[in-house]
């Protein structure tokens, strides 16, 4: 299987997107196409042995599209092309605007009274002819794609607009000319003025969607330029500029104040402030010394730096987050779902409407040109394009967002599960509690303190366990030298065993003695006092015999308080996961103000307690550090993974939090939220745009009112209907999360 992004040149509406869709979902090989109108891209799955590239290529580019392969982290990079396209549409816009003003004053002067030349007036068709056909010449583009898209029998936007003003416009070129031959049509109306005036307001309608789009893209544009183009390296005492695609792993990295940090690695000279707001979105400054790592494309403020790269290329945190954020626009939310079937069947539908529509007028008696208003009316109100915008400018933006805030969301399905999850799931160590556990009591009736301390330092020397830590830490502390230790064994979410000389010991907790048959019943007392206390109790056997506990304590996170409240006001349920004993996790559910407690649970079993949850009807979201958590993140309908500096978790979680900041996971359910608010509210206007539009220029109205939508009124609304969508979206820029803190 290989993954591809393609650019597609040519696509004009949502009916463009769902033919290129179609076609390639038909394909073997195939495994997921994705094309986002937005962006302009087709976004790949496919098993290179069935197809290759290049025949997926020749399948778009046979339906009239142009594909281009574009690398992985090359999205913003055609800044160029999208600012030339730009340029045109506005120049078509323009030219196509002066030469309608005259025709508009020609109208205006008949309805008000202006003065108007005698050899105008006299001349009127031919001058409107002229001007129109002139019109039709600078947007003839719009017509070539119209015509080859309904040769292909895959009719999109421009084919409405082409039938529609091509109608208009030869429709009254016959009207003008059939008096020459001698044939009086008598109350014909001409609609020149239509064809006109239809052309401008989709030149005006494409200009300001492709400008309003481009502005959608500028987060993530933003963070593709936050790639430094240059490094220094350390040669000796010799200082060498190379393009940061020649760094390698391991060179030695010179950064001055206010230059950037080209590729991510750990600091060996130098102290300084690093602003990484434009990756983690802290706002303050981070200081950095000797044996800090540091991420590339973040600012180095103050001092001078000296670092060994240790992550170039793809591999970088930035590069990785750019890829995050392509790879989140190359999919859908379920909602899409809807819009994407409903765009496939869109312009088939209109066009069967405005026939049926022109032929019950037809019938009723109406006169040639009151159809003829309706048929084009009809053609040229509906719009595909605010149907295809809706999600993806929204999706575009709520990423982008995200990003700027440290908060990586994979995909448009992420968007919407979040707004679903009324259970977040907390793992314990390293989420709730820092992961830093440090000694707090150690207990025995008839050994000295020094003497467990001793034998457990022995026994968790060859342990790479936080709490082995912890214990060989405090024996340092004490100067305690541990003794050699032998058939060291380590059984997870129990303990540990081994041997010194011909002694066996035991360090864990009460399912580790209990499988061995070790008597600890005299020790039951003071470990349930500690438990209960919240410290993690760890009983040392030496020889079946119990020589004493060590209670170790995990300190909790400095926000973890908060950020319970806060989910808890936004009507979440918490509960946390722990492989410690029910005690230990009541007394932190306590301290949290947590509604459930899954105690005593193994790492492999952390997915089934997940999964019982699901099966009670919660929608669950699952907190944790990414790495020993992974089979839970995936169990759950919603994967939260903690990142951890340059070390996210990529693979694991469906939002990524790049910050330590657990209060993070409140803001990205929050964005995840509003994002999808604005989806529906996009789907919203462009589903009753049209549903409302389409009946109104079919003439529903006029049976009460007497009033008829005049088919360049029709064009106005249609040109404006995809801008509104993406206005909509680009509101987005003004979002604050619901949170009251600042990180």
């Amino acid at each position: 299987m290989k993954k591809a992004i393609l650019s597609i040149s040519g696509l004009h509406c949502a009916s463009c997107v769902a033919n290129i869709e179609n076609a390639l979902k038909k394909q073997k090989g195939i495994e997921r196409i994705n094309v986002n109108f937005a962006t302009e891209k087709a976004y790949l799955d496919y098993n290179s042995r069935e197809i290759s590239l290049d025949e997926i290529k020749k399948i778009i580019e046979k339906l009239g599209y142009k594909a281009q392969e574009e690398g992985v982290q090359e999205i913003g990079h055609q800044h160029d092309e999208q600012s030339s396209n730009l340029k045109r549409l506005k120049r078509r816009f323009w030219v196509s605007l002066i030469l309608g003003l005259p025709v508009f004053y020609l109208m205006m002067g008949e309805v008000l009274g202006l003065y108007v030349p005698g050899f105008l007036a006299e001349r009127m068709e031919i001058f409107q002819f002229i001007l129109a056909t002139a019109v039709i010449t600078v947007s003839f583009n719009i017509w070539i794609s119209g015509i080859k898209n309904l040769l292909r029998l895959k009719p999109n936007m421009d084919s409405l607009i082409f039938i529609g003003t091509a109608a208009a416009y030869f429709y009254s070129l016959t009207a003008s000319v059939l008096p020459f031959f001698g044939y009086k049509m008598s109350g014909v109306s001409l609609f020149y003025e239509s064809a006109i005036f239809i052309l401008i307001f989709i030149n005006l309608g494409k200009y300001l969607e492709n400008l309003t789009k481009g502005k959608t893209s500028q987060a993530i544009k933003k963070l593709i330029g936050l790639q430094p183009k240059e490094a220094t390296l350390l040669k000796g005492k010799e200082e060498i500029k190379v393009p940061v695609a020649e760094v390698k792993i391991g060179d030695l990295i010179l950064v001055r104040p206010g230059e950037k940090i080209p590729v991510d690695g750990i600091i060996i000279d130098g102290y300084s402030g690093v602003d990484e707001k434009m990756i983690t979105g802290e706002s303050l400054p981070v200081e950095k010394s000797k044996g800090d790592k540091v991420i590339g494309g973040t600012l180095n403020q103050t001092g001078r730096l000296v670092f060994r790269a240790t992550k170039v290329g793809e591999q970088t945190m930035l590069a990785q987050i750019i890829e995050i954020v392509q790879q989140a626009l190359g999919t859908k939310a379920p909602i899409q779902l809807l819009a994407d079937k409903v765009s496939f069947y869109f312009v088939p539908g209109v066009l069967i409407i405005a026939i049926i529509a022109a032929l019950i007028w037809l019938a009723l008696g109406q006169p040639t040109g009151f159809v003829f208003t309706i048929f084009v009316a009809v053609l040229i109100i509906a719009c595909p394009c605010a149907l295809g915008l809706a999600t993806p400018t929204a999706v575009m933006m709520g990423t982008g967002l995200a990003a700027q805030n440290g908060i990586l969301i994979k995909s448009g399905k992420a968007l919407e599960i979040a707004d679903k999850v009324d259970m977040v799931v907390f793992d314990k160590t390293g989420t709730l509690t820092k992961g830093e556990p440090i000694v707090t009591d150690i207990f025995s009736k008839d050994k000295t303190k020094l003497e467990i301390l001793k034998m457990a330092a022995t026994i968790e020397q060859s342990s790479e366990h936080p709490l082995a830590r912890a214990i060989v830490n405090r024996a340092q502390e004490e100067k305690i030298k541990p003794l050699e230790v032998h058939d060291f064994r380590a059984i997870p979410g129990k303990g540990i065993q081994g041997k010194f000389k011909e002694q066996k010991i035991l360090l864990g907790t009460r399912k580790l003695m209990n499988d061995n048959k070790a008597d600890y019943q005299s020790l039951e007392g003071e470990m349930t006092k500690l438990e209960n206390e919240g410290k993690t109790v760890m009983i040392l056997v030496v020889d079946s015999k119990a020589w004493g506990l060590i209670a170790v304590a995990d300190v909790l996170k400095e926000y973890s308080k908060q950020a319970v409240e806060l989910l808890h006001k936004m009507g979440k349920r918490i509960a946390i996961l722990t492989g410690d004993n029910q005690r230990v996790g009541q007394a932190i559910a306590k301290q949290l103000n947590i509604d459930k407690v899954l105690a005593e649970v193994l790492p492999q079993e952390k997915a089934a307690e997940v999964k019982a949850l699901q099966n009670d009807g919660d929608t669950v979201a699952m907190v944790g550090d990414g790495i020993n958590d992974a089979p839970a993140l995936a169990q759950a309908d919603l994967g939260i993974a903690l990142g951890s500096g340059t070390d996210v978790a990529i693979e694991t979680g469906e939002i990524v939090l790049i910050k330590n900041d657990i209060r993070d996971v409140i803001k990205a359910i929050d964005l995840s939220h509003y994002t999808l608010r604005k989806i529906k509210q996009n789907l919203f206007w462009a589903f009753f745009y049209n549903i409302v539009g389409i009946p109104i220029a079919a003439g529903v109205l006029y049976t009460f009112t007497g009033w008829l939508l005049n088919p360049s009124v029709a064009a106005a609304a249609m040109a404006f209907s995809s801008v509104s969508v993406v206005s909509n979206a680009l509101l987005m820029k003004k979002y604050r999360s619901v949170s009251n803190f600042s990180s």
